[in-house]
This record gives C-alpha cells, sequence and structure tokens, in this order.
C-alpha cells in the first residue's frame, strides 16, 4: 500500500548520507536540501558529526520519530536497519536504492524477503529496493538529476526502470510537462507498476489527483490487477498511456500450431491494453507525446485543420493523420475565398492552409479565427510555426497563446525550430503551455490516442456452454493433443457448428462412413500435426473406390493412427483460435482461414473473457475484412454467426482453462452458416 507517509512525509532520514554527492546517499541528501524539503531532515552516518550541513546521527538507533527512511547502504545491512526503524521509530514509508538483492543471488533474494516481512508487519510502504527512488511536490527522494517541474494535476510516472524514468522525465520537461509524483520501483519487492496503479486508483480524488499516468513496464507479473485498476482509473476520466518494453516474438517460433505461432505473449500484452483503454506506445519520445497532447483539450472527433508556413512538415503531418482515419477535410467556398484574400500572394486555405515563411501573426490569428468559427467540419488545429531565425517571432507564439485560451476548439502548437527560437519557446512555456516538436510524431501520438478504444464494460456476460460435460471431458483426458472424437465432443458442448465427421480405423469402417456421410468428402489422416505437409488431406472424394484407395495411403504415412472421414462444405475459410499465456490467461484470435493464415496473417486478437462487442471489433478491424463481408459479386460471412464462434470459444477457455492451443482451422462460412471443418486442441494440466 502508498502510506501517506510515502507520499507527503513530514520527516526524512537519509540512512548512508553523505558529504560525497557522487554517492547516491550523498546526492540524494543534497537533492533534498537544493530543492527545499519542508519537513525535519535527518541523516545517519557512523563515521561524521555533520553531513551537508546537517547534524548527523551515529546509528538509527538514535533518531528521533521518523516518517521516511531513504537508504543506501549495503544489502547484508538493510534488513536489520529497516527491522529498527520499523519497530522503534514508527518508520511507515521506505525506499531502498541499495543493489545485492534478488536480482543478484539467493542470498540477495533472502535478505530482500526478510526487509518485506518487516515493512509489511508494520503497515509500511517500500519502493525498492535496487531503485532511483521517488520525488513529486513534497520532496525530491532521489540520487539523481534532472529534477522536473511539479503540480499536483501534473503527470504520474511509474517506471520499472530508473534510468528510463530520468530519461522519460528529462523529454517531457523539453515539451513543457509537469509531474505529479514519479515512482522509480526497482525490484518491486512489496510494489511494482501493478501495485501503484492500483493505490493510485483507490486514492484517486477528481480534480486533485493527476489526470494522466504513465507507465514503464519491462514485466507484467500481475495482469488481473493492472487490468482492473487501469479501467477503472479510466472510467474515471484519467488516461494511461504505457511503453511495454520486451515485445519480440522470437519465443513463438517453436510453437505447433497456427495459433501458437501467432499468438505471442506480445499479443497478450497488447490485448490487455486494448481491453484495459490504455495507449500503447513504443518509444520514450511518442509516450512523452501522447502525455503532452493528454495534458490538452482532446478533439470531440477525428477532422483536423492544419496551419502551417512551411509546405514540408503540413504535408509530412497531412500523411500521418490521413493513414491513421484522421479527416484533412477540404476547405473552399466564400468564407475560404474572404480568407485567401487576407493572406500574402501564394498562400493556400484549401487544408493544409499555408500563409507562407513571410506571414505575419496578424494573419495566422486570422486563420485561426476561420477554423474556428466558419468551418464547423473540423475539431481541432494543428499549428506548424517555426522560424528562419531572420527576425523575433514573439508576437506569433503570443497569438498562438491567447488563441488557445479563446478557442473553443483544441489547438496544438508544433514548434520545429528549437534552436533559431528558443528564447520564444521559453516564453511560451513559461506561460505554462506545451508544445510538440516533431509533426510526425505528434500525428502518429494523436492518432494512438483517437484510436484506442474505451475499456471494456466491467462485467462480461459468456456465451451459455455445457460446463458439466466440457469439464467431464478435460478431466477425463491427458495432457497433449486430444483425440478427434475429444475434440468434437467439446464443440459440441461449447455449441459451435461443426462438419458431420466419423474417425475410422479400416476400410470396411471408412466405406460405411462415406454411405452414412454422403459424397462428395473430405479425408484426414489422424495422427500427424501438420496434415497438409504430409499429403495428408484429400478434397472431393466422389465414389469408394477413392475411398479405399485413400484410406490405404494415408495408414502409410508415418504417425497415422485413423483416418477422419468428413462432409465437404464449401463458403469462405475462416480461423478461431486460443492459446494460454501464462498469468494474462487466453489470447483469443482470429482472421482467414486455410492457407491464408499462413501467407497473409491477417489476424485480430482479444485477451478473454470477450464481449459481443470486442469480438465484432476483432472482425471489423481484419484487412480482409472486405472479404468476409461478401465483395464484387461474391458471398459474405454470416458475421453474426462467426462472432458468436469467437465468443463461444473465449467461453470455452473460461470452462477448461487446461487449454493450451486450439485451432479451428478452417472454419467455412456462408451467409447462412458458419461450420468447424477441423479443430486441434492440446491441453496441459497444472
Amino acid at each position: 500500500m502508498i502510506t501517506p507517509q510515502l507520499i507527503n512525509p513530514q520527516s526524512i532520514v537519509v540512512v548512508g548520507g553523505s558529504e560525497d554527492i557522487q554517492k547516491p546517499g550523498g546526492r540524494a541528501l543534497k537533492n533534498l536540501i537544493d530543492y527545499a524539503y519542508k519537513g525535519k531532515l535527518y541523516v545517519v552516518n557512523p563515521k561524521a558529526d555533520t553531513i551537508q550541513g546537517i547534524f548527523c546521527h551515529r546509528r538509527v538507533e538514535d533518531l528521533p520519530q521518523t516518517d521516511l527512511a531513504i537508504i543506501s547502504l549495503p544489502a547484508a545491512l538493510c534488513p536489520s536497519t529497516v527491522e529498527t526503524l520499523c519497530t522503534q521509530k514508527e518508520t511507515k514509508a521506505f525506499i531502498i536504492f541499495s543493489a545485492g538483492f534478488h536480482e543478484e543471488s539467493e542470498e540477495g533474494a533472502r535478505l530482500e524477503a526478510q526487509i518485506v516481512e518487516s515493512v509489511n508487519r508494520a503497515g509500511a510502504s517500500l519502493i525498492g529496493p535496487n531503485c532511483i527512488g521517488v520525488m513529486n511536490q513534497y520532496y525530491t527522494g532521489v540520487f539523481t538529476l534532472p529534477v522536473p517541474p511539479f503540480s499536483p494535476t501534473g503527470v504520474d510516472l511509474i517506471s520499472g526502470s530508473g534510468a528510463t524514468a530520468l530519461f522519460i522525465v528529462d523529454a517531457a520537461m523539453r515539451n513543457g510537462i509537469s509531474f505529479s509524483n514519479v515512482f522509480s520501483v526497482g525490484n518491486s519487492a512489496q510494489m511494482g507498476v501493478e501495485e501503484v496503479l492500483r493505490e493510485l486508483d483507490l486514492q484517486y480524488i477528481e480534480g486533485e489527483s493527476a489526470p494522466v499516468k504513465l507507465l514503464y513496464i519491462e514485466s507484467i507479473n500481475k495482469p488481473d490487477l493492472l487490468l482492473k485498476h487501469a479501467a477503472s482509473l479510466i472510467r474515471k476520466g484519467v488516461r494511461i498511456a504505457a511503453i511495454k518494453a520486451g515485445y519480440s516474438e522470437a519465443g513463438s517460433r517453436a510453437a505447433s500450431s497456427h495459433t501458437g505461432a501467432l499468438a505471442s505473449p506480445d499479443k497478450a500484452v497488447d490485448a490487455l491494453f486494448r481491453k484495459a483503454g490504455i495507449i500503447r506506445c513504443y518509444g520514450r519520445d511518442e509516450l512523452v507525446t501522447v502525455a503532452s497532447i493528454l495534458l490538452q483539450p482532446l478533439p470531440k472527433g477525428k477532422r483536423m485543420a492544419i496551419i502551417t508556413h512551411a509546405g514540408g512538415p503540413a504535408v509530412m503531418l497531412t500523411d500521418a493523420l490521413s493513414e491513421n482515419k484522421i479527416q484533412i477535410p477540404h476547405f473552399e467556398g466564400a468564407k475560404a475565398d474572404a480568407l485567401l484574400k487576407k493572406l500574402y500572394p501564394g498562400s493556400s486555405v484549401a487544408n493544409p492552409i499555408d500563409f507562407l515563411a513571410t506571414g505575419t501573426a496578424e494573419q495566422l490569428g486570422a486563420i485561426i479565427d476561420f477554423c474556428q468559427h466558419d468551418v464547423p467540419d473540423i475539431d481541432a488545429m494543428a499549428i506548424i510555426f517555426g522560424s528562419p531565425g531572420l527576425t523575433p517571432v514573439f508576437d506569433a507564439y503570443d497569438m498562438i497563446d491567447q488563441k488557445m485560451k479563446s478557442c473553443t476548439k483544441p489547438i496544438y502548437p508544433i514548434f520545429p525550430s528549437n534552436i533559431t527560437v528558443r528564447q520564444e519557446i521559453a516564453a511560451f512555456k513559461d506561460k505554462g503551455r506545451i508544445f510538440f516538436p516533431d509533426e510526425v510524431l505528434f500525428g502518429a501520438a494523436l492518432s494512438r490516442i483517437l484510436n484506442t478504444p474505451a475499456p471494456v464494460e466491467k462485467e462480461i456476460a459468456l456465451q451459455a456452454v455445457d460446463t458439466v460435460k466440457i469439464r467431464h471431458i478435460i478431466d477425463t483426458a491427458s495432457d497433449g493433443y486430444l483425440l478427434p472424437e475429444q475434440v468434437q465432443q467439446l464443440l459440441d458442448a461449447a455449441g459451435i457448428a461443426r462438419a458431420q465427421e466419423r474417425v475410422v480405423h479400416s476400410g470396411a469402417q471408412a466405406e460405411e462412413a462415406a454411405n452414412q456421410l454422403g459424397f462428395p468428402l473430405v479425408m484426414k489422416v489422424v495422427g500427424p500435426v501438420h496434415k497438409s505437409d504430409v499429403g495428408g488431406v484429400t478434397l472431393n472424394v466422389i465414389d469408394l473406390k477413392t475411398v479405399r484407395d485413400e484410406f490405404k495411403r494415408m495408414k502409410q504415412i508415418e504417425d497415422a493412427v485413423a483416418v477422419l472421414m468428413q462432409s465437404q462444405l464449401s463458403g469462405t475459410q475462416l480461423f478461431v483460435g486460443a492459446k494460454r499465456e501464462g498469468g494474462f490467461g487466453h489470447t483469443v484470435l482470429c482472421g482467414l482461414g486455410g492457407i491464408f493464415i499462413e501467407v497473409l496473417k491477417d489476424i485480430s486478437h482479444g485477451l478473454s473473457p470477450l464481449s459481443k462487442e470486442e469480438a465484432q471489433k476483432m472482425i471489423q478491424s481484419l484487412r480482409s475484412y472486405s472479404l468476409i463481408k461478401g465483395v464484387r459479386g461474391q458471398e459474405g460471412v454470416n458475421e453474426e454467426m462467426y462472432r458468436d464462434i469467437i465468443c463461444k470459444l473465449s467461453a470455452l477457455c473460461n470452462a477448461a482453462p487446461e487449454i493450451a492451443e486450439m485451432d479451428i482451422n478452417p472454419l467455412l462460412g456462408t451467409p447462412y452458416h458458419v461450420t468447424a471443418v477441423d479443430a486441434r486442441i492440446r491441453i496441459e494440466k497444472p
């Protein structure tokens, strides 16, 4: 938990403080002094009487009651120090800079566990160990620089990496962002990113707490906790953007199924973020740009006016927005013509509005007024304004500031000339304004924000399935791929329509099955994982002679144990699948099936349990969606049936968490039915 003493301590001790500001204990003490910590400040060092002008206690036992302890000691000394502070000094918050704990050795892990036990028993907060600390408007409990400006309604940053936290702060300060709290969680012995976010959710007060949270995550250990509290905060009006580092898909190469190869751990992260409403970023500059946008009013729609005196950046911004479904409406008509007359010859008002490098602040004001009052079909303005440095342009930056105060449509200032007009930009920032240094980065960040869905509903109604039957099949099965008969039973229990089929072990059984199922038929070898690769699939079987010949041939295939006889259906080939991904649960995938899954890799994914709305969005987000709708006279697919199968698969995984991988490929879809033709399910029991 986050105690009040961690956020606003009335007294702080630096244990291991030093005169040497190149040491963590020395720098942390100097930061507290330089940035005017207003509470009682103590220091402990057995070798000094005063340190940096502060009276020095030789032992922690000599301290008075202290709210927060910042500890910079060898790892072996930390447990006893924490225990003394907890039991004798009523200390309720700890920041431990020291390394040498679970990240280093088993002995370090034991020391770390001792610390957590003492802290938990005392009802205290612990940040670290192996971190850079915490800083906010009340104190700078870090041993690093820079220290940003702070505001109660600035940004909260929670980072799993101390160095990355500093780099994010550095980039944010260049844009003019202030912070509310910065947490570097280090080893996350008691509180990781998820736990800190939970506490910020539980303690959130609208209008008083930070409206934007930024996360840098290296590992998600408690996805359910992250999902719950991120979604809760976003429903309260907070916006959250996050980087999840380490999204390589190399680990999926050895997977045995289509789903296993396509559903990487990062797909689960992506699905979790989308389900929670978290804006996903892939770099520090992108994260900071997203934060800069979120700290300003957001547009009510996706229509943008671009105002510039430099054509190239406007073209690049237009590309960045347009390719992400943000419209740049064309301006024309009498009012546009009237605006053009106010500008210098050669200007353009078509959108982007280009008023040339010689354009004036007065002209810029007229353009903004035109966009605010005379163009109802735009929702926001992006102003790209730089300078070759020939003359001061304070008036233009003042004009932008004034219009940002008076306009109801959001204005986003993009200032590429960071050197030639650094004084003008500094004056703009001094007014409390945030700006964007790069137009393409801005366009990509705005697109991420506007295209990130809201969190899903708190309670998702699962499709009804026969849970009793499902549990019986799973409980009596062995680990590995299920037998075709078991797969058929699970599909039936989940209510997923399937082609009629029979598994046969002899030529006579094959002929009997053919007579019962009717022609045409499909015959498939049972045993090998990838049937097509070994010649184990035969289509358009139309007579008993072919049945006998193909059965004999397939039984000779290596690893063949039987042959599956199936009615041959027609329709668009579709795919659905699921993969269990650690603590995330199941990632569910959909897309075109058959060979298209390997060739196109056009796959949507979501995190189970899935609502009908989520499943529908998965289908509609496919690049091949037009084929599912029907194109050029070809019949489409019954989307409602396809959506329901995705939801039934999610419900099946909920009832049978032992499912490790599952493919239904292909499903054959027409306007009248969506039917499973082939399926594989592999289970792994705890």
